[in-house]
């Protein structure tokens, strides 16, 4: 019981204030570059993407939810603004039609036209109050797909525990909460999915359990191939693994295993699929996952960018993009969520730094405030 109150506290406790932002130390392959595109962003989480380039980012801070501007197309927001305050866990943005969508753990909220309205946001409308109430693991990532429904996941109230199909699954409701419908089974916890282009598909990370040691279970890369399918949690874990408490007459060979280890308590949150033409040729249609770094590992691992190249439906190569968000056992920086820019470059949220980035590809000035992986980072000052 101490354990698991530990680990209660571990979700419960406020997070540390806003780190200092460390550009010099963060690593990226040759050619890539890493600048702050907001840096006013506390808590940064989920971001989605306006029909006309505002960036908007959830939070799990004082219940704001931010529209960050880029009105001289520089690279960077020169305008940010709160657009919503005062609610519950605000950490998923989805946009649709002109409308930003925000999850609120056992709610769902909308702000109508909001592109047109920033200056003088209109009071979010309630889409749905029907999601339930728990905030462990009641922080949704939210996403319409291309059925332009909405995907939302129930996460498991707990580290792990058989709540039966309530918990641990992802639903699916229309745009106004009707119709919602359960979509998967078996999930632990997803912050992040996403559908590959030209088939549809859907591909979403999962967390493993805490309290099994500093090896298992991996968190997950999975791939939905029907409706109804599922991933095993609480009974089997990364696929192999049988619960100890919950595996008990349940084979894991009944449930779908993950298509990628990613590695123990590494946190895997935010993922989309790679659809631009900045980066090089060897990333288009790749995974980028944002791994937010463990709380509860002896040795830190995480807190980077990773990149999963595939070959067909199976993993050509599982690699880093950006990393250095901790050194010698510290970590500044903790990123939440991934998303592509029209441009092709590709904004990465981070909530311990409370920063939104940018990371771009190709020759360019590396003045001020960009981070070339080229380029030994700066002597420290004496």
């Amino acid at each position: 019981m101490r354990l698991v109150a530990c680990w209660l506290l571990a979700l419960l406790l406020p997070l540390p204030a806003l780190a200092a932002v460390q550009l010099d130390r963060l690593a990226l392959p040759p050619g890539f570059h890493i600048a702050v595109y907001a840096d006013a962003v506390p808590n940064a989480r989920e971001i989605a993407v306006g029909t006309n380039g505002t960036v908007f980012v959830g939070s799990t801070g004082a219940g704001k939810v931010y529209a960050l501007t880029d009105t001289g197309h520089a690279g960077h927001a020169d305008k940010i603004r709160v657009i919503a305050s005062g609610l519950e866990l605000p950490v998923g943005v989805a946009f649709r039609h002109g409308d930003l969508y925000i999850s609120a753990v056992s709610r769902i909220y909308v702000l109508r036209d909001i592109e047109h309205l920033l200056d003088d946001p209109p009071k979010p409308e309630l889409v749905t109050d029907q999601l339930p109430t728990e905030t462990s693991h009641g922080w949704r990532f939210i996403a319409f797909g291309p059925d332009d429904k909405l995907y939302v996941p129930i996460g498991a109230p707990c580290n792990v525990c058989d709540k039966g199909k309530a918990f641990a699954k992802l639903t699916r409701m229309n745009s106004d909460g009707s119709g919602m419908q359960d979509v998967a089974y078996g999930i632990r916890n997803t912050v992040g999915f996403d559908w590959r282009p030209g088939s549809h598909q859907l591909w979403f990370t999962d967390n493993g359990r805490d309290l099994l040691g500093d090896d298992i279970p991996s968190d997950e890369l999975n791939r939905l191939s029907h409706t109804g399918e599922n991933f095993g949690f609480p009974y089997c874990h990364e696929g192999d693994i049988p619960d100890p408490e919950f595996g008990k007459g349940h084979a894991c060979k009944d449930y779908t295993p993950p298509v990628l280890k990613l590695g123990a308590h590494v946190a895997a949150l935010g993922m989309r699929f790679y659809t631009g033409r900045m980066f090089p040729a060897s990333y288009h249609g790749a995974i980028l996952i944002a791994e937010h770094g463990s709380w509860n590992r002896s040795k830190k691992v995480g807190y980077r960018v990773m990149a999963v190249r595939l070959d067909g439906n199976k993993v050509a190569s599982y690699t880093p993009l950006v990393t250095g968000f901790e050194q010698h056992e510290q970590a500044w920086g903790r990123p939440a969520d991934v998303q592509p820019l029209p441009d092709g470059s590709v904004l990465v949220s981070d909530d311990l730094a409370g920063v939104v980035y940018r990371v771009t590809f190709g020759d360019r000035d590396s003045g001020d405030g960009i981070r070339d992986s080229k380029r030994p980072p700066p002597a420290p000052a004496r």
